[in-house]
């Protein structure tokens, strides 16, 4: 069942319909990922992060031994803390 249509212009540019951005919780700059499944093109709303990113905060140093997951969340709220400090 479709949810809504787009029209693509000579450059090949599309406009995502209203109901699309609400359901995919996106706006403007946010990043769209294309995704050819079993013949089916399916449209995602892309990460921020990706899991290279994660692997990093999560085990810094090259220490892969991640621990509890009280260590995990501690070391996810210090990056989080970090990165939102000057805003």
């Amino acid at each position: 069942m479709s949810i809504a249509k787009s029209k693509v212009t000579a450059q090949g540019q599309i406009s995502v319909p209203a109901e699309v951005r609400k359901k995919l919780g996106i706006g403007p700059g946010s990043l769209l990922e294309w995704y050819d499944e079993g013949g089916n093109v399916v449209l995602r709303r892309a990460g921020s992060f990706s899991s290279a990113d994660i692997h990093h905060t999560l085990f810094p140093k090259g220490n892969r031994k991640a621990g509890s997951a009280q260590n995990v969340k501690y070391g996810i709220r210090k990056h989080i803390r970090q990165r939102h400090a000057g805003r």
